[in-house]
């Protein structure tokens, strides 16, 4: 099996199993290569990404609605840590890698 095909592959594994992040990762392998994204590559790529941001995204909404209902009670030592995870949880790391398909 050749090398594309191969990370294609794992890509659909990784969609089957659920593990998005590693979808991303063998998607942006084969986006990386010479030649242009079949169809299908592209719709793999794209489900990637739409996977990882939505979950990140879900994460976010709970988070800050946690943040909000602390905010109401006042309890600042909470209100902290919350902040502090909610930036560990930022969609900045997965949106800024360039692909040109």
């Amino acid at each position: 099996m050749a090398d594309r095909e191969h990370l294609v592959y794992q890509a659909k594994l990784a969609e089957q199993a659920e593990r998005y992040d590693e979808m991303v990762e063998s998607m942006k392998s084969v986006a990386g290569k010479d030649t242009e994204l079949t169809v299908e590559e592209r719709n793999l790529l794209s489900v990637a990404y739409k996977n990882v941001i939505g979950a990140r995204r879900a994460s976010w909404r709970i988070i800050s609605s946690i943040e909000q209902k602390e905010e109401s009670k006042g309890g600042e030592g909470k209100l902290k840590m919350i902040r502090e995870y909610r930036q560990a949880v930022r969609l900045h790391g997965c949106c800024t890698t360039e692909v040109y398909c």
